[in-house]
């Protein structure tokens, strides 16, 4: 199981990006996958899921209005869309996969963990 994010970089504030999180060694169907944020000094923080079969979805309360999360089941890809970035967006943005069909924004609730990729919004 593999996970690998990408899409990040620097982005001037009211501006938008879309990660990628590109799943390999398993399909999406069976697995809920989530996103989370971990900025600098602050903890790890799970801010939207969604359930790789049914589609359904979770958001932070935090984020909801700006961040939007879809699958490509074709693709084995999950995206994340952040819009009107903030400075308080910035931080390294990371996907993991649980095992089950339940939403939940908790990182402990995770198995599988990719490596991040940085979102820095600045002018």
């Amino acid at each position: 199981v593999q996970l690998q994010a990408s899409g990040g970089g620097l982005v001037q504030p009211g501006g938008s990006v879309r990660l990628s999180c590109v799943a390999s060694g398993f399909t999406l169907d069976y697995y809920t996958i989530g996103w989370f944020r971990q900025a600098p000094g602050k903890k790890r923080e799970g801010v939207s899921c969604i359930n790789g079969y049914k589609g359904t979805t979770v958001y932070a309360d935090s984020v909801k209005g700006r961040f939007t999360i879809s699958k490509d089941n074709a693709e084995n890809t999950v995206y994340l869309r952040i819009d009107s970035l903030k400075p308080e967006d910035t931080a390294v943005y990371y996907c993991a996969a649980r095992y089950d069909e339940q939403l939940r924004l908790m990182p402990d609730e995770y198995d599988y963990w990719g490596r991040g990729t940085l979102v820095t919004v600045s002018s």
